[in-house]
């Protein structure tokens, strides 16, 4: 009886915990705004490469994300993708990867430990697709709207052991190829010597300003992870500004990578509120609404979609009227696999299931990098 009565707590106390993180979602009713989709032929090749990162979004994260702005029937800018694939996204010798491995993987191409940035688990140095692409006169460009050193951007620069030594990182970025950095992180830099080899950006409003003969630009638009503002800009603002920055250089370049993030879609995701992730996630799809639309005007450039990792084990249960039933099943990163989506010339390399390494890869063969001569891209 004793033991009876400790199951019964035991199964209180689990229904207590999950009834805790189980959250309500209204259903949506926007009706989808249609995008143009072109053809591309498998042979083409893009001069240009975009990647875009939602961290910590999985497939319900999406999903929810979906069915709150417009209903069951919605369509997102993501879902007009037309090819579409699963990730697989374990670290080095873990089924779960943290942000700076599986970034690792994006940029460089091997596994390696979580926290780890570009350094193989021997700490020997991984060239990464920027240092790779300087070298064939390509410029390139990041956006999050974490700190710019955070795990994701920073593995595409920097070499170091541990993600959260970010003072060091901040000063690899400014020996970096990298021309145009904008997210947060202040705290992390000198100021003094970013302004002797950067055009410094710290109000959202520096983002209509003409810099077409400037130097390299880093935007540092808040202490650490830029806080959610209308004084402060978002993953779109700083995306769009990249993007005519790196356009613009590609007078005097061969063509440019950038890699942009919807750094926070994993925070809320870690603080299991459905709320919050939802709002982050709909400037993460504004931001690919936007991209997909260069995409069909330039005809010139590969547009690739995906995550690092799932975070929460969200789950979607049930629907209650004209609400949705989510629950989290977990604080922490997960490895359920992720999507990738694709659009533009060479998005046909990306259909079916690949481990987060082979994107690194498939982007090389896509520009037929192999064959790309030495080039410089001298943007001082």
């Amino acid at each position: 009886m004793k033991r009876l009565s400790c199951l019964y707590i035991c199964f209180f106390i689990l229904v207590s915990c999950s009834n805790e993180k189980t959250e309500t979602v209204q259903i949506g009713n926007k009706k989808t705004e249609i995008l143009e989709i072109k053809s591309f032929d498998d042979s083409e090749i893009p001069k240009n490469i975009i990647l875009v990162v939602g961290d910590g979004t999985g497939l319900n994260q999406i999903m929810i994300s979906r069915i709150a702005e417009g209903g069951l029937d919605y369509k997102l800018a993501i879902d007009q993708l037309p090819h579409q694939g699963l990730v697989l996204t374990h670290a080095n010798e873990n089924i779960i990867t943290d942000s700076a491995a599986a970034a690792t993987a994006w940029a460089t191409g091997f596994k390696t430990k979580n926290r780890y940035l570009s350094l193989t688990p021997e700490n020997k140095i991984l060239k990464t697709i920027p240092e790779m692409l300087s070298k064939k006169g390509y410029s390139s460009g990041l956006v999050a709207t974490s700190s710019i050193t955070h795990a994701t951007p920073a593995a595409f620069y920097a070499h170091i052991d541990s993600r959260y030594k970010e003072v060091e990182i901040a000063s690899q970025l400014l020996n970096s190829p990298i021309d145009v950095a904008l997210g947060g992180g202040q705290e992390f830099f000198e100021i003094g010597k970013v302004t002797e080899s950067y055009n410094l950006l710290t109000e959202k409003s520096s983002l209509n300003d003409d810099f077409s003969n400037s130097n390299k630009i880093l935007g540092l638009f808040d202490k650490d992870g830029i806080v959610r503002s209308s004084e402060k800009p978002s993953q779109r603002d700083m995306t769009n500004f990249a993007l005519t920055r790196l356009l613009n250089n590609t007078v005097q370049c061969e063509g440019f990578f950038l890699m942009t993030e919807g750094s926070q879609i994993d925070w809320a995701a870690h603080d299991n509120n459905v709320t919050m992730m939802i709002e982050e996630f709909k400037d993460f799809d504004l931001t690919i609404k936007d991209l997909v639309n260069f995409t069909s005007e330039n005809e010139q450039t590969l547009l690739i979609i995906t995550a690092d990792h799932e975070t929460g084990g969200l789950q979607i249960l049930k629907q209650q009227d004209d609400s949705v039933i989510i629950q989290w099943g977990t604080g922490r990163h997960t490895a359920i696999p992720v999507g990738v989506y694709a659009y533009g010339p060479g998005a046909h390399l990306f259909n079916g299931v690949m481990d987060n390494t082979e994107i690194h890869y498939k982007i090389l063969e896509a520009i037929n990098f192999t064959n790309l001569e030495e080039s410089t891209c001298d943007l001082k």
